[in-house]
């Protein structure tokens, strides 16, 4: 068996504190506001869907949520999301010891020494018994679901049933960065909190919350993170800017595709997880994030901030027009659709990094 202080948590930006953490939530007043104002007045939902891109603060709200949920009295007292910094459910949230919150999320395998791709029903099944032994204790039991977008068929089935039938007492707070992955029927009886991406004086306060101090990239890290602390912290404690700069690099090239440029990102790609993170999803972050902003290029007609040296013009070059920016769309949901399916049956991470690459630089020629 792994030490569990070697599994890396998959709801923690990796060299950030885990949203459970964070004592401050910045740029969200409306949603925060919208929530106390159902809990003020006795319209407490059972389901709440916190969505948004990613990195915003979804996850940070819900733990608030949570405390502010199962607190004591004098938490209770405080207006909006506000708690008594002395207050021991505080505490044992944060150890994740308090027994009327369960945190559902992708689990660990033993056999291959890496998260899951996806939350399983055998997750959900756990979230019911929950429920069910936790029922004589009364009061609120709050559920954390991060992310729901990462459970499969058939967790999101159970799932369904049990928002059909919802325990008494039972808060559940469902994180989704692609909320239109869920199934209509769990959306629908879910009240949504959206969440926006932050301004830039927002983005400087969380990421100074957070202990970080991009200095000199600055300005890059926060025209690829688009409005995202966590992207931003994520990118900064991976070295993601150097891995991007790799891409556009390679991107650079074409029509001519540097296939030895290519094996050695796709190689990067297949490293071991570390406390830092998964090399294989910085990556395929970073791939996502030039396909978006390549897109966008296309279709707004200026030039983007920079995010990696000769980006602008790169963009300009393969993504001129609105029929360019749609081959880069598509293409961006085609990356999405082939890491789900490479993940359902691990495909080794290198070999799909290059497969993906090697179809990408064919979309100009398209």
């Amino acid at each position: 068996m792994s030490d569990d202080t070697d599994i890396p948590e998959p709801d923690r930006v990796p060299g950030a504190p885990h949203p459970r953490h964070t004592p401050q939530i910045f740029g969200q007043d409306e949603a925060i506001a919208s929530f106390a104002d159902a809990m003020g007045h006795g319209r407490l939902h059972h389901a709440w869907l916190l969505t948004g891109p990613r990195g915003v603060g979804k996850a940070t709200l819900a733990w608030a949520i949570a405390r502010k949920l199962l607190g004591d009295q004098a938490s209770a007292a405080l207006p909006g999301l506000a708690v008594d910094g002395t207050d021991p459910v505080t505490r044992r949230l944060a150890a994740l010891s308090e027994p009327r919150l369960h945190l559902t999320r992708r689990p660990w395998d033993e056999k291959t020494k890496r998260l899951r791709a996806e939350i399983t029903v055998d997750e959900i099944r756990t979230l019911l018994s929950f429920f069910h032994l936790s029922a004589a204790e009364g009061g609120h039991r709050v559920a954390i679901i991060d992310a729901a977008d990462d459970m499969n068929t058939a967790a999101a089935n159970a799932l369904l049933k049990m928002l059909e039938e919802p325990p008494a007492g039972a808060v559940i707070l469902m994180v989704a960065h692609q909320p239109a992955r869920l199934l209509p029927t769990i959306r629908s009886r879910c009240r949504v909190l959206r969440l926006a991406p932050l301004a830039p004086a927002e983005m400087a306060q969380a990421m100074a919350q957070a202990g970080a101090e991009p200095g000199k990239d600055a300005e890059a890290l926060a025209a690829l993170a688009g409005g995202s602390v966590g992207e931003a912290l994520r990118l900064a404690g991976q070295d993601g800017l150097p891995v991007y700069q790799s891409i556009v690099d390679l991107f650079g090239r074409l029509p001519d595709f540097d296939r030895p440029r290519a094996r050695a990102l796709a190689d990067a790609a297949a490293g071991r997880p570390g406390a830092d993170g998964d090399p294989f999803d910085l990556v395929v972050t970073l791939l996502d994030l030039f396909l978006s902003r390549t897109a966008r290029a296309g279709l707004i007609g200026a030039p983007l901030e920079q995010a990696a040296r000769g980006e602008a013009q790169l963009m300009a070059r393969i993504s001129p027009d609105d029929r360019a920016a749609r081959a880069w769309a598509s293409a961006q949901a085609d990356l999405g659709a082939r890491v789900r399916a490479g993940r359902a049956v691990n495909l080794d991470p290198s070999a799909l990094v290059m497969d993906m690459l090697t179809t990408l630089a064919q979309v100009p020629a398209r």
